[in-house]
């Protein structure tokens, strides 16, 4: 049996203690913790950073601050659209991917999940 759920309704949220900052020019960068043995280790021995900071820029940052918890993903869509118009094309195969993206690193989750 076919799987009825439509990617377009999810509704995702930022998760609580996510830490993030937007600049003047709305680009946001994430902040990530990086924990776990290996990279415990290779901050020990390899001087890596106990937290990266993630760039989003131009069209990944506008996405991310229309996250907000009540807007589904058809509605981001179409705020993206009236924003970049045909730059955005193809619209929610890019903006799916983007989303579920997002959602494997940790920076969205689904709302009621």
């Amino acid at each position: 049996m076919r799987n009825k759920d439509n990617f377009l309704d999810y509704v995702f949220e930022r998760p609580e203690g996510l830490v993030f900052n937007c600049s003047d020019e709305g680009e946001v960068t994430v902040d990530m913790e990086n924990k776990g043995f290996t990279n415990k280790i290779a901050q020990r021995f390899f001087k890596r950073p106990e937290v990266s900071h993630i760039k989003l820029e131009g069209m990944g940052s506008f996405i991310f601050m229309c996250i907000d918890g009540k807007r589904s993903v058809y509605d981001i869509g179409q705020l993206v659209k009236d924003k970049y118009g045909d730059e955005a094309e193809p619209l929610y195969e890019r903006l799916s991917v983007y989303m579920k993206k997002l959602e494997e690193v940790g920076f969205v989750k689904r709302s009621g999940t």
